[in-house]
């Protein structure tokens, strides 16, 4: 089964399951005439909606590239949970305004064990449903399915306290309705803030993850001639159309068609091993002639714990020019930093010019 597929799958047996308890909940909600869990029913169907439009974004996002999308279309994925997360913020803010004034003027509610009992199914099917889409999601990394399953899991407790305050209201006539009502629709609002954080970070470009990155320049380092790996760009077009592009440093004696073959070695290793198209490598060149400036640089840069590397050192000796890269931490004042590494490896070779080129901490 593909991945398409499976979101697909897993989205019917959402909606189902999904539909079913709306039916079962409003017939309680209405019957009881308890407003939390006829809300709840509503918040059923509105996570019935969501798998619909999950099921539309994997339809499209599965589309083959063409001439105005060279990239495909993976990103709409990521466009598909921003309309759940949409639907989910309208969800608790109508919420919100319909059991405020619960609080100050209950209804009163009628309560029977067997609507106690469809509550408390409803709990149980509701944590499966959860853990099970949920675990599919992070399974296939689909963000709209994890995020269906997180709210559906989250669902379940809140369903587990509308039964606790059922009870209480069964056995002590005291009404939580609307208090319940507003802290349902609090944590509704906090979940779909949250989902909306991660989906637009995801959209805007967010850091790839520590572990994956490092595993990479881990696994490019091991090809033999390769001394360094840095600048790992890991671009994503949908959670299935990840391309990379990395710096590698090697021996400034090796020839264009040594470069070449070695950066299809590289690309046939990190596919192989990744599933990520290596699009571009560039190169540093390694010549341990000056290696005094460099080790002197080193003791300089070792001062300073803003400083998180230095790479791509190289001389050009006709010139009398030393190149280099660096990597100031994002919190630190990067300006200073930099200024006080170059008058320092000044002062010490004068005799050279400088250029230090800023980089930036993308993938550690």
């Amino acid at each position: 089964m593909t991945r398409q597929e499976t979101i697909v799958r897993t989205s019917i047996i959402g909606i189902v399951v999904n539909l079913i308890l709306v039916a079962f909940k409003a017939a309680v909600g209405i019957l009881t005439n308890s407003i939390a869990i006829t809300l709840d029913a509503v918040n059923n169907l509105t996570d019935a909606l969501s798998s619909i439009i999950t099921i539309i974004g994997a339809k499209i996002s599965g589309k083959a590239p063409d001439k105005e999308h060279p990239y495909g279309y993976g990103r709409i994925e990521y466009f598909s949970s921003v309309i759940i997360v949409a639907i989910v913020l309208w969800a608790g803010f109508t919420a919100l305004m319909e059991s405020w004034p619960k609080i100050f003027n209950p209804d009163v509610t009628n309560y029977t064990p067997v609507s106690l009992f469809i509550i408390a199914v409803a709990v149980a099917v509701k944590f499966i449903l959860g853990r099970y889409v949920k675990g599919v999601g992070e399974s296939i990394n689909s963000q709209p399915l994890v995020a269906s399953g997180s709210d559906a899991y989250f669902d379940s407790i809140l369903s587990l306290s509308t039964l606790i305050a059922a009870i209480i209201s069964l056995f002590f006539h005291i009404s939580l309705e609307g208090i319940l009502g507003v802290i349902i629709s609090i944590v509704i609002l906090k979940a779909g803030y949250d989902m909306l954080r991660e989906t637009v970070d995801t959209i805007i470009g967010a850091r790839a993850e520590r572990e994956v990155s490092q595993q990479i320049k881990n696994s490019i380092c091991e090809v033999p001639g390769v001394y360094g790996a840095y600048d790992l760009f890991i671009h994503n077009y949908g959670p299935e159309h990840l391309q990379a592009s990395v710096h590698v440093e090697v021996d400034d004696t090796l020839t264009a068609v040594d470069i070449q073959k070695l950066t299809t070695q590289l690309q046939r290793k990190i596919y192989d091993e990744f599933s990520i198209p290596l699009v571009a490598v560039g190169v540093y060149a390694r010549n341990d002639k000056y290696k005094d400036i460099r080790n002197d640089l080193d003791e300089i840069v070792e001062k300073y714990d803003e400083i998180i590397e230095i790479h791509g050192f190289i001389v050009y000796e006709e010139e009398k020019i030393v190149s280099f890269d660096i990597i100031v931490d994002f919190d630190a004042d990067r300006n200073a930093v930099k200024e006080k590494v170059l008058d320092e490896i000044k002062s010490k070779h004068p005799e050279f010019d400088y250029m230090m080129i800023d980089d930036y901490d993308v993938s550690d």
